[in-house]
């Protein structure tokens, strides 16, 4: 048996911008995906602090050190720009390694810039 546990997040970022118009995921500053271990095209949950609204969508990287969040597709009628998010991402681990998994957690500025780990 394998338990689901969070592997990584980025905490309480700001939605740069939407656009309904694209073929759908979420654009993340590739430099604070790699910071958390999201991969490209991986799977990721985005909680809006801002309205409550939950989303399941995948990562794509956006240039680094840009610190574009964006939400593209129809999720982005769920959320607007100047909206604070958490975006979050998981693996799945057997009882004996989620003893030792400690996630990744960034902490990032107004700006989307990273501040620290957690």
């Amino acid at each position: 048996m394998f338990v689901k546990a969070l592997k990584g997040k980025i905490h309480r970022a700001t939605v740069t911008d939407i656009r309904v118009d694209y073929p759908g995921s979420l654009g993340v500053d590739s430099q604070l995906m790699e910071a958390v271990g999201i991969l490209p095209y991986e799977e990721v949950l985005v909680a809006n602090v801002s309205t409550g609204a939950r989303v399941e969508t995948y990562a794509i990287p956006a240039e680094a050190g840009s610190g574009k969040i964006e939400v593209l597709g129809a999720a982005a009628r769920l959320f607007s720009a100047g909206d604070i998010v958490i975006i979050m991402n998981f693996g799945y681990y057997s009882p004996q390694e989620i003893k030792d998994i400690k996630p990744k957690v960034v902490l990032v500025d107004s700006r989307n810039q990273f501040q620290r780990m957690l």
